[in-house]
């Protein structure tokens, strides 16, 4: 019904109950989706992450028959200053999320690109190299899981927010196998142009999240906002990107009733794009 590489996010359907959310998704068409996994933002997966709880997501997702292609986490600001017991903290949440993600066949887990704060900790380019360095540690216990680790860079919300910290952050991963995840909304909300984001990370993007934007406003349904879909899906295109997308609906304009026809609808414009 759609594109084989076009699947939904959980988070588009945060509203409901893990559960209902994956019966909406393939009752839709939708043969693929991404985990959502944020605190505040879609609590499909528990943030206090216990052995029971990994089980018990991982049953019910694997029960659905949905391919996971990513599990969208949370582990801290990573451009904050922890102690050896923050670290370690930090550390036993990673490992439950990286449990999770080899349990439900994800290809990987994607982390943020620090806190929601464009605000140093310490200075710009020490906060990069912080949020860089828990990154790549973090890619380095994904594959101890079989998985790989991304990270959703630039993110208007968070550290990482425009085009200038997004590339001085993909300079600070290269070479390090850290995925990064571009999302249409985050780049049209900071005010900055797709074409230019492709051509700072060119041959750098291992997922895209769909959303539309406008500048300052990253909630809108596609087609409502100004992101140029086409021009970017026919850029990745061309860059021989051969990832795959997913819709990350986390929009304020239209009702939880009418949330299952808006992708309908947002998926069949997008497959005709790719």
């Amino acid at each position: 019904m759609f594109h084989s590489r076009l699947g939904c996010s959980s988070i588009s359907f945060r509203h409901q109950e893990l559960g209902s959310a994956l019966h909406t998704m393939k009752g839709l068409g939708f043969d693929e989706i991404d985990l959502g996994a944020l605190p505040g933002v879609c609590d499909h997966v528990p943030y206090e992450l216990s052995p029971a709880a990994v089980d018990s997501v991982s049953a019910e997702v694997n029960a659905s028959g949905l391919r996971v292609r990513s599990v969208n986490g949370d582990i801290g600001d990573l451009n904050r200053v922890l102690d050896a017991e923050g670290q370690a903290a930090r550390d036993r949440h990673l490992d439950a999320l990286l449990t999770l993600t080899a349990k439900i066949g994800a290809k990987a887990l994607v982390l943020p690109c620090g806190a929601l704060d464009h605000t140093p900790v310490r200075s710009v380019e020490e906060d990069l190299d912080l949020v860089a360095a828990q990154l790549i540690g973090a890619g380095r216990r994904a594959a101890e899981s079989g998985v790989e680790l991304w990270t959703e860079s630039l993110h208007f919300l968070r550290f990482s927010w425009n085009l200038e910290r997004a590339g001085l952050l993909a300079d600070r991963l290269a070479g390090s196998g850290v995925g990064i995840v571009m999302d249409f909304s985050h780049i049209v909300a900071a005010g900055e142009d797709i074409q230019a984001y492709l051509d700072r990370h060119q041959g750098r993007i291992s997922h895209v999240h769909l959303r539309d934007a406008v500048p300052g406003n990253i909630n809108l349904s596609i087609g409502n906002g100004d992101a140029d879909f086409a021009g970017g899906l026919k850029r990745l295109a061309a860059d021989g990107y051969t990832g795959h997308f997913s819709l990350e609906l986390e929009t304020r304009d239209v009702t939880n009733d009418e949330r299952p026809a808006a992708a309908a609808k947002a998926a069949s414009f997008i497959t005709d794009l790719i």
